[in-house]
């Protein structure tokens, strides 16, 4: 894709280039010359209708599962995170192996074995991955939700950023259902720690494990905050803040 460089940064259109700006500068391209209903109905774009419908599909599923747990994700994501969850969830509605070719969906592609794989490990926060962030062995409890970690040293098993004083451990547990779009998150205790020294045994368990019908999603989530006279203050806006899915069953 092109990028434009200039002391003049132009958006929007002039005649058939539109110019636009991204985090990585300013980009152009051409205008469509496709007429709409053209593509609604032309027997030669059929192919193109079967796929803006899957991912339309995918992309809405992205959007359940980021509502799902906008409690633990609104201060732990980057700017491109729905982009990359619709990504993933195209992964997964691939491995939907009984759906007509565009009505292949998330629901479907998630029930196989294989169609969890995209999911797990995934980092809702790019730039803050949460084996960067969390230098420490943990144990995951899949009938509970609760997360263990034995001996716990803050200044030792996190990589600390500038400016930091505590570090908070939440763990979540949620069944998201993407048939119906029913979803129950319950939230482990919060445990929030001074970085130093101190080794602590840190256990993250959910209030009750989480009910209904669907997939069960494990997350892990470390945020971090400064202390300015005895107050904590999120840092730098949850910037180097990391959730991760543990676990998809």
């Amino acid at each position: 894709m092109a990028k434009y460089k200039s002391l003049f940064k132009v958006r929007g259109s002039i005649d058939d280039v539109s110019f636009y700006k991204t985090e990585d500068g300013y980009g152009i391209r051409s205008k469509s010359s496709l007429d709409k209903a053209r593509l609604k109905s032309d027997p030669a774009f059929e192919r193109t209708r079967e796929n803006n419908s899957e991912f339309g599909s995918s992309a809405t599923s992205g959007k359940i599962l980021r509502r799902a747990i906008i409690d633990l994700v609104s201060n732990a994501k980057d700017n491109k995170l729905a982009s990359r969850v619709t990504q993933v969830m195209t992964q997964v509605k691939n491995f939907d192996l009984t759906s007509p070719r565009g009505q292949r969906n998330v629901a479907t592609g998630i029930i196989t074995p294989d169609g969890k794989i995209p999911l797990r490990g995934f980092n809702f926060n790019r730039k803050a991955t949460l084996s960067e962030v969390l230098l420490s062995d943990y144990s995951l409890d899949t009938a509970t939700g609760e997360v263990v970690i034995n001996n716990f040293i803050p200044s030792q098993r996190v990589a600390v950023p500038a400016g930091a004083t505590h570090v908070e451990l939440t763990a979540g547990f949620v069944n998201l259902d993407f048939t119906t779009h029913e979803t129950d998150i319950q939230i482990s205790n919060v445990v929030n720690l001074a970085i130093n020294g101190t080794a602590t045994p840190v256990m993250l368990t959910p209030v009750a494990p989480a009910t209904g019908t669907g997939q069960s999603f494990y997350l892990l989530k470390v945020a971090f905050f400064q202390e300015i006279n005895n107050l904590q203050y999120p840092l730098k806006n949850g910037a180097f803040n990391a959730l991760q899915i543990l676990e998809v069953l």
